[in-house]
Parts: C-alpha cells; structure tokens; sequence
C-alpha cells in the first residue's frame, strides 16, 4: 500500500486542522492506521491509530483533542485535530501496519508526512 499525507500548515495555538492520508494499492479497511509525529531532534511519537476492527485509540497528549476517523469509500484515514498546542508542532506520517501496536517498528508502510507548525 502506497500513503499520500496532506493538510498540514501553519495555524495559530488555538486553531484547527485536519490532516488526510489517502492509500492507494490496498485498502485503508485491511491495516491498522496510525498517526505519528517527529518534532525537530526526537524521535517518532504515536499520536492515534485506526484499528482494522474499527475501534480507536489516542496518545494521552491529544485524546479529547485529535479525532482519528475514517473513509472506506475514499480510502482515506484523517485526524482532525482542535486546541492545537505550540507543542503539536512537528512532521506529522501517516504509517500502516498488519500486526497490532503502537510503537513505529509495528508499521511497515508510511507517507512522506506533513509538516504542522502551530504559532504560540
């Protein structure tokens, strides 16, 4: 499966935004689909994941915040993410795994990601 990340931007603290990743090759519906993050120096950090089973799961960071859904007819997963934080700035990938997890050695296939800035 190929992942196509898009939506991130600059917003001010406060703001909105909502990221998509759109796979093509193989069903977003076969995969367990994350989210992580990379801000500047650290390593990749679990935002939220899509289980195959339909159930949702968040990083405590962002839970109340980030909402992961997705759309099987556009082969799409998104997270809308409200109350952005200057700390949520950072390259945000979409990844997909077939085995269950959360740490990124579970997910073999990854978008390039997008970059979320958010201004204090």
């Amino acid at each position: 499966v190929q992942l196509q990340a898009s939506g991130g931007g600059l917003v001010q603290a406060g703001g909105s935004l909502r990221l998509s990743c759109v796979a093509s090759g193989r069903t977003v519906s076969e995969y367990h689909m994350a989210w992580f993050r990379q801000a500047p120096g650290k390593g990749r950090e679990f935002v939220a994941v899509f289980w195959s089973s339909g159930y949702t799961y968040y990083a405590d960071s962002v839970k109340g915040r980030f909402t992961i859904s997705r759309d099987n007819a556009n082969n799409t997963v998104y997270m809308q993410m409200t109350s952005l934080k200057p700390e949520d700035t950072a390259v945000y990938l979409c990844a997909a795994a077939t085995n269950w997890g959360i740490t990124p050695d579970k997910y073999t296939y990854w978008g390039q990601g997008t970059q979320v800035t958010v201004s204090s």
